[in-house]
């Protein structure tokens, strides 16, 4: 795809989630905006909050003023308290509230979002307080389409309400977490070098991929077959997202080959803050 086809892709991606979104909160009662969901500390109503604030920071809205509790558990890093302030600020709010904040949330950005000047490669601020960086547009937007597709599933988790597990977000999400995959395998895992490891992952979004340790410790992902990997770890999808965000107790994991060194992958697989 040509740079531009690329944006499109990306807006449509974060279009179709975020709608959903709106869709499958729209009609929910008070009660269930309080759900628990696996993202630590956070009910329904905190996902859709978060939802809402990033998109409303990227608009150029002002950062709300508000006191956060200094007794939240999860809170534990300057960069969660950052996260956690906007979050902490709707946990008053209705259901009417969120849900028309929401929708008119995603009316502008999709207005703003048609109106965009920036070329794929201009540098824009990636808001995230003391995790805030220049990069390129095309991947702001692809980080976004990311973010919402895995937050919409937290969400359809929560509320019983399975879904949309092959939409395009669901492509996005797989890319950007195979991009991880090496890190937490040689780095996080500490495996040693020339280990070979293959992760079969099957379901609405299937693939095979291997990654290797080299001489330096450094790890790779590549398509290709390894006919006698160290670890064989296969997963249906759902288990893969999951893990590499780092959600609660996943579903099984079939393991071939070292299990210490499974166990230790396993352990360190999720790559998301």
């Amino acid at each position: 795809m040509t740079d531009n086809q690329t944006v499109q892709a990306y807006t449509e991606a974060w279009t179709q989630s975020i709608e959903s979104i709106s869709e499958l909160v729209a009609p929910l009662p008070e009660g269930s905006w309080n759900r628990a969901t696996e993202c630590s500390g956070w009910s329904v109503r905190d996902v859709v909050s978060h939802v809402i604030a990033v998109e409303s920071e990227l608009l150029g809205d002002p950062r709300p003023i508000h006191s956060l509790p200094r007794d939240l558990r999860h809170v534990t890093t300057e960069f969660a308290r950052y996260v956690e302030l906007p979050v902490d600020k709707r946990r008053c709010h209705t259901a009417l509230e969120m849900t028309s904040e929401l929708e008119y949330t995603v009316i502008r950005r999709s207005r703003a979002l048609r109106n965009a000047k920036q070329t794929p490669e201009e540098p824009v601020r990636w808001p995230g307080g003391p995790l805030a960086r220049d990069i390129p547009y095309h991947e702001l937007l692809r980080l976004r389409a990311f973010d919402v597709w895995v937050h919409e599933q937290d969400l359809r988790r929560a509320l019983e309400t399975p879904g949309n597990l092959d939409a395009p977000g669901a492509l996005i999400t797989r890319d950007v977490l195979l991009e991880q995959l090496p890190k937490a395998v040689a780095r996080n895992a500490g495996a040693p070098a020339g280990t070979a490891l293959v992760v079969d992952v099957t379901g609405p979004v299937e693939f095979l991929r291997t990654v290797r340790v080299d001489s330096t410790g450094r790890g790779t992902v590549d398509e290709s077959i390894s006919l006698a990997p160290d670890v064989q770890l296969t997963m249906d999808w759902e288990t893969y997202v999951r893990l590499a965000c780092g959600r609660g107790r996943p579903g099984p994991v079939q393991v071939e080959g070292d299990r210490e060194l499974a166990d230790r992958v396993l352990a360190n697989f999720s790559v998301t803050l």
